[in-house]
């Protein structure tokens, strides 16, 4: 008989086969991750989970109809830097159209911020696009009819007013009362209070209807044709009157800039010192340095010959700090004629900046205020999404627990690839709607 064989041959199995069930196989070697800073992809390659684009309630609307009659005329005075008037005349818009106000062009007041006594609202935008783009959603003059005139505006202060009952209540019966005002839209302005046809009105403004004018445009065309390609756009923050107003301390920096930092510092901006200073950098409020800049490029395998246009104002301090490590650096000083860039004045160089930085292959910014909130919104409106915000706060957390080297860059990797496939801070919420991919 041949049972005895075939007996054994199922033993043998058997017994093979719960060897394998009891035991575990050996560990598999782990793959390498897509967190590493050593991969040889970088952020932009990261597979995002979220989009801002322009709400469908705003380009698709059937607008609301403008009453017949106006109930006077507003001026938006607005202050600042470029980006700030810009973000101060939308909202003057918005509140144009809630009040049923007729729009008289926006008085932009240079002098205070940048010395200087031009550049007007028509110096920097094409005010008859302007009009022409914002029919249908707000009436808008360039002059005012000769009753009106020969006053000027009856000012009234909206520096406590956030939402639309605000404005209803305290502001048009003025406007009624003078048929001309001039206000300053507060910086805590509440939109989404505002009904739809006048938050439409704001969207259109700010995203559609602002363009340079021909002249400045051709400039900034001139100066995107001249940055080699492809290129990333960074909006470095690190002048002396930013770090002085940051109260941020700061070891290491040359004697030339902490001479420049004093200066600007004055009596009333002393740096915080000890356990207070500890928690203000934390809370991600000190302005990074070109050299902690360039560490995060580093962390996030930002190559470096990458081609890098340095959207910044002048004065920027320790800039050796990125170009030590990131040599493609240029700047519109270095690529406009001497002419071109000597004749400009403050708000004509950032809207150089600003076009440049929306048309680039790419956008970083070491901040988050007005003309890092408009760029990155026009950015998502054109449907460019490698736009990022370097983290000031990440930065000083990881390192304030120690941590340095690869272990740091490894932590601001992660932490940025989260901020970017969420799609934090790429598009102002007022006119954008999250979109899940």
């Amino acid at each position: 008989m041949r049972v005895k064989p075939l007996f054994v041959i199922i033993s043998t199995l058997s017994l093979f086969l719960a060897v394998v069930l009891i035991y575990p196989s050996p560990p598999v070697a782990p793959s390498k991750s897509s967190d590493s800073t050593s991969a040889k992809s970088d952020i932009w390659s990261v597979q995002r989970i979220v989009e801002w684009r322009p709400c469908k309630w705003w380009l698709q609307s059937h607008l609301t109809p403008l009453p017949a009659k106006s109930n006077g005329f507003i001026r938006v005075d607005c202050y600042g830097g470029l980006n700030q008037m810009r973000r101060d005349f939308c909202d003057g818009v918005g509140i144009a159209r809630l009040l049923n106000a007729t729009l008289v062009l926006p008085k932009f007041e240079v002098a205070a911020y940048w010395n200087e006594s031009s550049s007007g609202f028509s110096d920097v935008f094409d005010a008859d696009y302007f009009i022409t783009q914002m029919n249908g959603f707000v009436n808008v003059v360039k002059e005012l009819p000769p009753e009106i005139s020969s006053k000027e505006p009856h000012r009234i202060d909206c520096s406590k007013r956030k939402g639309q009952f605000d404005y209803i209540e305290s502001v048009l019966p003025s406007l009624l009362k003078y048929h001309y005002v001039s206000i300053t839209p507060a910086m805590s302005q509440r939109r989404d209070r505002y009904p739809k046809y006048a938050k439409a009105a704001l969207c259109q403004a700010c995203y559609r209807a602002l363009k340079l004018t021909e002249s400045l445009e051709k400039k900034a065309n001139k100066l995107l044709e001249a940055i080699p390609k492809p290129f990333l756009s960074l909006h470095l923050r690190f002048e002396p009157d930013m770090v002085a107003y940051s109260q941020c301390q700061y070891s290491g920096l040359s004697p030339t800039s902490m001479k420049a930092l004093e200066a600007a510092r004055g009596d009333d901006r002393k740096p915080w010192t000890g356990e207070a200073a500890r928690i203000w950098r934390n809370r991600g409020k000190c302005p990074l340095t070109p050299n902690e800049t360039a560490f995060i490029l580093q962390a996030l395998s930002i190559p470096k010959n990458t081609n890098i246009y340095l959207a910044a104002g002048d004065g920027l301090m320790e800039i050796e700090g990125l170009t030590s490590i990131y040599s493609n650096v240029v700047t519109k000083s270095a690529l406009l004629s001497g002419e071109d860039f000597e004749t400009m004045h403050g708000n004509t160089k950032a809207a150089l900046d600003y076009y440049v930085s929306i048309n680039s292959d790419s956008y970083m910014a070491t901040y988050f205020g007005n003309m890092d909130k408009m760029v990155a919104a026009m950015r998502a409106f054109e449907g460019l999404y490698k736009t990022l915000f370097l983290s000031r706060r990440a930065f000083a957390e990881f390192t304030s627990r120690g941590l340095e080297g690869k272990l740091l860059m490894e932590a601001l990797w992660k932490a940025h690839k989260d901020d970017f496939i969420k799609g934090r801070g790429s598009a102002l919420s007022d006119c954008f709607c999250e979109f899940k991919l």
